[in-house]
């Protein structure tokens, strides 16, 4: 069996053909054009760019696997959407997931919906889609509806519209709880919006072959680009969680039931078998070392060096939205490095705080985490960072090689064919990685560090 997922990220397109046993056998990319933004909170990208990278991906993968493709499934980053006509054609650019053209109606919404976004567990952010909703339905009086970015490639490929996801769906105003639009938050019909089934339904199949997938050919209801970046580091029963440490830091895993975090740091994505996705992300992560020229010598030296005896919040702009909110937070540094070696470990260690941090505020809200924490992302693949995260966390950290969202999407396929659905499809991520363990030796310092810095937070009122 072969299945295909497909990742339509901000920068480009990419796509994984991965076999029953968990195997790629095929991987292809290519360029999106770089979104247009300006200072009045504009983010725009031409639409029509999507389709022709994915056609071109999809023949790509498929001509290099030599059996047909059973299914394919679509993730895409969160929020982004677009205003079509009757064709199902793009209407004008989409406005993607930063843009922040529907801040005022997405304060409306957050007040008219507040009882249900409470009961949600979750907030209506300033860029959340269901208020650019609301500004493309006056902007486009004449389109036939609003599709997010998996919803119009669906429809290429099944040659009719399809249904939207509730994972894409949830910024743009979808209740997971009652399964539902929250109709009262929209001064239009709801039958402007797209129908929405769980991810890994069956959207369709092809009945002519599309860009080299066959007639037959399942399309497959996907998740979010956070959430199939999740599912793939295998993390996809309740009490697995998953800590991605890329530019920034998330912490994503599954629960058996909903969990509400009072404080907005945290909200629920709906697992395809009626379980939950919590999760968050916060401001703080690689990016915090971004400007290192040599990090293979910087982790060297700073292995040698030890715990740093200054304690660094390394944040690269103002406000945190996980583990905690404040619009008001800063970086900061406890104490005068010695030298950049000592700057760049205290560096390392602060991401690790936010990740402890992180983990104890799902202990706080009642969430048990089971087994190792897996970690993904392009931090995991430092030796030092994953030794300082386990012994800062005091948990051992199974690296994962496989975060990739067209991996997890295709996972998402492959769930709607196997008997086991998502359950079974989880065991082709297991890939068996690395465990590392924490130091002993480095514990006491870094305790103490943590300390140091979790009582800095309380004094500036942050947390």
């Amino acid at each position: 069996m072969t299945v295909v997922g497909v990742d339509v990220a901000t920068a480009g397109v990419r796509a994984f053909a991965v076999g029953d046993d968990g195997s790629v056998r095929a991987t292809a990319s290519r360029p999106l054009p770089t979104p247009v933004r300006d200072e009045s909170g504009r983010s725009e990208q031409d639409a029509g760019s999507w389709w022709p990278a994915v056609e071109a991906v999809l023949r790509e993968v498929t001509a290099a696997v030599p059996e047909p493709v059973r299914a394919v499934a679509v993730s895409a980053t969160s929020g982004t959407i677009v205003a079509v006509d009757r064709d199902g054609e793009p209407l004008g650019p989409a406005l993607m997931y930063d843009d922040r053209r529907g801040a005022d109606e997405n304060a409306k919404a957050a007040e008219v919906g507040a009882r249900r976004w409470h009961e949600l567990g979750m907030s209506v952010s300033p860029t959340a889609a269901l208020g650019r909703i609301t500004w493309m339905r006056r902007a486009y009086p004449d389109a036939a509806g609003v599709r997010h970015t998996p919803d119009l490639i669906g429809e290429k490929l099944v040659g009719r519209p399809v249904a939207a996801d509730s994972s894409h769906a949830l910024k743009s105003g979808y209740d997971p709880l009652r399964e539902e639009w929250a109709a009262e938050v929209f001064d239009f019909p709801v039958a402007w919006l797209p129908e929405v089934v769980r991810p890994t339904t069956v959207l369709g199949e092809l009945s002519r072959p599309v860009a080299g997938l066959p007639v037959g050919c399942l399309v497959v209801a996907g998740m979010t680009d956070g959430c199939a970046g999740q599912l793939a580091t295998g993390a996809v029963a309740p009490g697995s969680f998953a800590g991605i440490l890329g530019t920034t830091y998330v912490l994503k895993g599954v629960t058996e039931k909903l969990v509400r975090d009072p404080s907005g740091a945290m909200y629920s994505h709906r697992h395809p078998d009626g379980w939950w996705l919590p999760g968050g992300a916060s401001n703080t992560g690689g990016e915090a070392i971004a400007g290192v020229a040599d990090l293979a010598a910087m982790d060297a030296a700073a292995a040698e060096r030890g715990p740093a005896r200054v304690v660094a919040y390394p944040l690269q702009r103002t406000g945190e939205r996980f583990p905690f909110v404040s619009s008001q937070a800063r970086g900061f540094v406890l104490g005068t490095p010695a030298d950049e070696v000592e700057a760049y470990r205290a560096k390392l260690e602060g991401v690790a705080f936010v990740e402890r941090l992180a983990l104890e505020r799902l202990e706080a809200l009642g969430v048990e985490v089971r087994g190792p924490l897996v970690a993904a992302g392009g931090g995991s693949r430092s030796p030092l960072w994953t030794t300082i995260r386990a012994t800062v966390t005091g948990r051992p950290l199974r690296i994962s090689s496989r975060a990739e969202t067209g991996y997890g999407a295709a996972m998402l396929a492959a769930a709607a064919v196997l008997p086991g659905g998502l359950t079974e499809a989880g065991r082709m991520a297991q890939d068996n990685g690395t465990t590392v363990e924490p130091d002993p030796a480095e514990t006491e310092a870094l305790e103490e560090s943590y300390q140091r810095f979790r009582k800095e937070l309380e004094a500036r009122g942050w947390l």
